[in-house]
């Protein structure tokens, strides 16, 4: 059973434009996300789906493993999507191009669970106790059940404390943006029309669940913050210049 990594790499994202080129440490972030994800070892291969002539020709300088795809997609997995269809994969994981701090052991334990557990999605978390994260519409929360599949993603606060706190445990489970699909779903789930709920919140996982699938969600301990803004792009660059 063959697994690949797929990093979607568009050129104009909508909070920090031309983000994927940025450098970082020496190296254009694009590059340091594929180093990254190579550090995985249940994985065959890793390959980048660019959307512009510009972001395809940076990373050629570093890998072979380069797909050009569509400019019109409006997601990242859309975008995977489009490039799965070439590869001879049988589960696709999708990192996010602008996670150079992504754990290998993350990406492993997300490849295991869709092999081992023959599951159609696969998604991580990690435990949060800030309350402003809590507040946070950039944080988006998930509530799981009790054998660990995703009931709900929201920008909002899930579950809500009536009480000031939560009745037990942590005071909620915050997403991170890292997916494994089996080859066949993730076709199928591209080709699902856009739910309400998941234009309302502005949250693509949210299509899985309002057509009735199920997502597998792993509890990660350390998750390492993604690139957004410029000011999360400048405490990156300081971790690679130390």
């Amino acid at each position: 059973m063959k697994t690949a990594i797929v990093i979607p790499a568009r050129l104009q994202s909508s909070r920090l434009p031309e983000k994927v080129l940025a450098d970082l440490g020496g190296k254009p972030l694009i590059q340091r996300v594929y180093d990254a994800c190579l550090r995985a070892t249940e994985v065959d291969e890793v390959w980048i789906a660019c959307d512009h002539e510009r972001v395809e020709a940076v990373c050629r300088t570093f890998t072979s493993h380069v797909i050009r795809t569509s400019e019109q997609h409006e997601s990242g997995t859309d975008r995977i999507a489009e490039a799965a269809r070439g590869l001879q994969a049988d589960y696709i994981i999708n990192v996010q191009g602008d996670e150079p701090f992504i754990d290998a052991a993350t990406i492993d334990a997300v490849a295991v669970a869709l092999r081992e557990g023959q599951e159609n999605m696969v998604s991580v978390y990690a435990l949060g106790e800030d309350p402003t994260g809590l507040e946070d519409p950039n944080t988006v929360k998930v509530v799981t059940d009790n054998a660990g599949y995703a009931l709900y993603f929201s920008r909002a606060p899930i579950p809500f404390p009536r009480d000031g706190k939560a009745a037990e445990g942590p005071l909620f489970q915050k997403h991170i943006g890292l997916y494994g699909y089996a080859s066949a779903f993730l076709q199928t789930f591209a080709g699902l029309p856009a739910a309400h709920l998941e234009q309302t919140e502005k949250l693509e996982q949210l299509r899985a669940l309002a057509h009735g699938y199920k997502i597998k969600m792993l509890e990660v301990s350390h998750p390492e913050k993604g690139i957004d803004t410029l000011e999360d792009l400048e405490q990156a660059r300081k971790k690679f210049n130390l």
